[in-house]
């Protein structure tokens, strides 16, 4: 099990205080690492690294960042290198999905035909330059270092096709359409974990995608019922089921493992 070891690594998750960021946090916490707690939100990193680290007796640093902005993320990286003096993972776990601030009008403003440009860029700043800039600027420690491990998150999204038909009530009425957005971002991570993992191979940096389903987090029946139809397993993923591929990945477990899509759906692209 020792190949599973994160003990003494520095390890920094962005999208930290979300559902599935504060899993990513705990498995890699569980596993030994030192953990950097990365949001918009300062006082919420910071009191989050403190439950960690008083529930694992450990040294944590919650630092906030907007990961669409250089200067920002060159600030994280300054803290995190005063702190600890180097960093072995990161976790390009950030991103957005579509929120409209109406939701009688999301049946609306979701179809392609009337999907506001303004949503379209944001998505594009945050999931596919955040991930840029955050590798860029981190990753580039690791690439110095010689060592180290970058996991991008995407989705079953990034490799096919939104079901719209899981979004439709069971009175036939379509709710919510899945944007063009969401699936083009994801899929770009998909393509940008190849070109980083080939380009860094030679410098001791392995990238890998994971791409996670749906996860059940209060949604109404009828999208659950409709989502969990769609998997081998019947069933919407639970929060903690991502913390072993997120150990694996960020471990020495997968070290002759680079430029891969790690796909954790419960078979949903498998059909």
């Amino acid at each position: 099990m020792k190949l599973f070891s994160l003990e003494g690594k520095i390890a920094v998750v962005t999208g930290a205080l979300g559902l599935i960021g504060k899993q990513h946090c705990y498995a890699l916490a569980e596993a030994g690492a030192h953990v950097v707690v990365t949001d918009m939100h300062q006082e919420k990193c910071v009191a989050f690294a403190d439950e960690l680290s008083k529930q694992f007796q450990r040294k944590m640093l919650g630092v906030a960042a907007d990961i669409t902005k250089p200067d920002s993320l060159k600030a994280l990286r300054d803290a995190i290198l005063s702190a600890f003096g180097k960093l072995d993972v990161l976790i390009n776990n950030a991103a957005i999905n579509d929120m409209f601030e109406n939701p009688t009008a999301a049946a609306e403003l979701s179809k392609f035909e009337n999907y506001p440009l303004e949503l379209w860029q944001k998505s594009l700043d945050v999931n596919v330059t955040g991930v840029f800039l955050c590798s860029q600027i981190l990753g580039a420690e690791m690439a110095k270092r010689g060592s180290g491990s970058i996991i991008n998150v995407a989705s079953t999204y990034g490799m096919v096709a939104p079901d719209q038909s899981i979004y439709k009530k069971e009175d036939g009425t379509q709710s919510f359409w899945k944007s063009a957005a969401y699936p083009a971002t994801k899929g770009a991570v998909i393509s940008f974990t190849r070109f980083l993992a080939a380009y860094w191979g030679n410098k001791g940096v392995r990238v890998n995608t994971l791409s996670p389903g749906g996860v059940e987090n209060a949604q109404d029946d009828y999208f659950v019922k409709n989502y969990s139809a769609k998997t081998m397993l019947g069933r919407m993923a639970s929060p903690t089921d991502y913390k072993g591929a997120i150990v694996f990945l960020a471990s020495d477990a997968s070290a002759y493992m680079t430029g891969a899509n790690l796909v954790v759906d419960g078979g949903w692209t498998a059909w």
